[in-house]
């Protein structure tokens, strides 16, 4: 499949914070954006919106949404932590959303009279953490912590077992954490928007370091891996930077044009899942996909306040 003959692209999860950057980004390609979720919000860029149920649709039904829509291009935007109370729910419900929902869309596509291409997001959260101050690249082994990385990472692997037999031609997109305009309530940034907005950014800060994205720049490495057909494996997406936790919510504040003085760390031994230090390797990314980021930290952190 070239690039150009990318017309139809279903976006299974199309109304989270990622899977609406997506659409609009798949757009801006020109292609036609079909939107999957359960309910429709507003400022979804997309040609049609279908209403459907993905943790509990039997793999005949996505099958059938599919084929009647020629979809060319799947990608799976789907991930529990959108949700309100995404890294609270229980292994049982992470499976069926992060692993059952995969599962059931690899057999949908595998059904498909049309080849399709699939992009998997999934997260840095899949590998074991590291030491301090080390690059994570593709090579370092898998083993999370947090029930919401080990079924992620059942769901990965699933799609890169799919490809590694040819029955899927897939691709997984292991990202970090996300920043940007419109973040999910239940992300750390959404709620430092909620606290800032009340007044006081009181929380806990955990020491740690994270590499943070903006989600235009997922986006935009989504649509670069779908313009690849062929090629599969695992690829990471991230700036390339560890930032400490507190600098990060001092960044924010600053750029939303607020004094420190309004934050407050309440931290008494918070745990962070991943490790003290995550940072992601990025050279592959730029090879494979030609990408690199194109929003830096302060510009993401502004641009999230201002469309508030």
């Amino acid at each position: 499949m070239a690039h150009n003959e990318i017309r139809t692209a279903v976006v299974l999860g199309g109304t989270g914070w990622v899977g609406k950057r997506l659409c609009a980004a798949l757009a801006e390609h020109g292609m036609r954006v079909v939107a999957v979720a359960r309910n429709r919000t507003e400022g979804l860029r997309c040609d049609r919106f279908a209403s459907l149920d993905l943790a509990t649709a039997p793999a005949a039904t996505t099958a059938a949404l599919l084929h009647e829509e020629s979809a060319d291009l799947v990608v799976n935007a789907t991930d529990a932590a959108n949700a309100t109370d995404g890294w609270d729910r229980t292994e049982t419900e992470l499976v069926r959303a992060n692993v059952s929902l995969v599962e059931q869309v690899l057999q949908a596509i595998r059904t498909q009279p049309r080849p399709v291409r699939l992009v998997h997001i999934g997260t840095m959260h899949e590998y074991a953490p590291v030491a301090f101050g080390t690059p994570v690249g593709e090579s370092m082994p898998c083993a999370p912590e947090s029930a919401y990385a080990r079924t992620k990472l059942a769901g990965s692997r699933a799609v890169l077992d799919a490809a590694r037999t040819g029955a899927v031609d897939g691709m997984v997109l292991r990202a970090v954490n996300v920043c940007g305009p419109d973040p999910s309530r239940a992300s750390l940034p959404g709620k430092l928007m909620a606290l800032l907005a009340a007044g006081t950014v009181r929380l806990p800060i955990a020491d740690a370091h994270r590499d943070w994205l903006d989600v235009r720049d997922l986006a935009r490495a989504a649509v670069a891996a779908a313009q690849r057909p062929g090629v599969t494996g695992v690829v990471n997406i991230g700036s390339g930077r560890a930032v400490p936790m507190r600098e990060f919510v001092e960044t924010f504040v600053r750029e939303a044009g607020s004094p420190l003085s309004v934050v407050e760390d309440t931290a008494g031994g918070v745990h962070s899942y991943g490790g003290s230090w995550l940072q992601a390797d990025i050279r592959k990314a730029a090879e494979v996909l030609d990408w690199k980021p194109r929003w830096s930290l302060q510009e993401s952190l502004r641009d999230m306040w201002a469309a508030r």
